[in-house]
């Protein structure tokens, strides 16, 4: 098992790659930092990795399907620049030195079409995801495909969704993520759909139910550790909570108050978090 922290609400993807708290995060004891790749310069990212090696963290990679590159769209062009964006996002966190590229990565968020998911639309992102790990199996990488709450999609919101979507993806390279916020939103009881789905999981969020430190909410993290470590899980815990550090972000993601802890405690109290959760269970 690996401990991760997710720098989505803490750094514009295109920054430079001078950030002290690199080293403040290897020193409290991640293993690693999952970098937003959205926008940008493949360069930027190229020298954001350099850093990482020498802060000696490991990393993986974010991305969302911006607007326009809507994978589920009618129309054929916003399809084909979603399968332009995600051959970009892989082949930019490969270059970067990911090994994972992770996220809500089945359509644009916040786009609905007012009806439930349709058979179409499915056959459309099981086109998109075998696609998609066509190209990340070469480059050594796996995708991980993150359900979110009916109030940003409606393709997938559940984990049994996912996984029988998954099934007919029927690639390796393409897998699941769990993430305990949206669980919280949407599974009537988000241990037993963990548990369920355990087999296609590759990659693991932990957020609080009202985004903030781990462990000063309801989410049942006892029993969510005990169900990820009976299942065999060994990857990816990755840390998400999200603050005001990045306006534009913030404000998509109806975030409204700041985490007043501030970013050292939150991700020093967030290790602790994960890693006396995991020694329990």
């Amino acid at each position: 098992m690996k401990i991760g922290f997710c720098a989505l609400s803490w750094m514009e993807p295109t920054d430079a790659p001078d950030h002290g708290w690199f080293a403040e995060l290897k020193a409290i004891g991640y293993d690693g930092i999952e970098i937003p790749v959205i926008h940008g310069a493949k360069e930027a990212y190229v020298r954001l990795g350099a850093a990482l090696d020498k802060a000696a963290l490991k990393r993986t990679a974010l991305t969302v399907m911006p607007p326009g590159t809507n994978p589920v769209s009618d129309d054929d062009k916003q399809r084909a620049a979603g399968m332009d964006h995600i051959a970009w996002a892989l082949d930019t966190a490969h270059a970067m030195g990911a090994e994972m590229l992770v996220g809500p990565i089945h359509q644009t968020l916040g786009v609905f079409t007012g009806k439930p998911p349709s058979s179409i639309e499915f056959a459309r992102l099981a086109t998109f995801h075998r696609r998609a790990g066509e190209i990340a199996a070469p480059l050594g990488m796996r995708v991980a495909v993150e359900p979110m709450n009916r109030f940003e999609c409606h393709m997938l919101n559940r984990m049994d969704t996912l996984s029988r979507h998954l099934e007919a993806v029927g690639h390796p390279a393409v897998t699941a993520l769990y993430d305990t916020f949206h669980a919280n939103v949407e599974e009537s009881d988000p241990v037993a759909a963990l548990t369920r789905n355990m087999a296609s999981v590759g990659h693991f969020h932990v957020s609080e139910n009202d985004r903030g430190i781990p462990g000063t909410g309801h989410v049942p993290w006892a029993a969510t550790y005990a169900a990820l470590k009976k299942g065999g899980y060994d990857g990816w815990i990755t840390v998400e909570a999200f603050g005001l550090d990045v306006p534009a972000f913030a404000a998509v993601a109806s975030v409204w108050r700041d985490i007043p802890e501030g970013r050292s405690e939150l991700a020093r109290r967030s290790f602790q978090h994960i890693r006396d959760g995991w020694a329990a269970a």
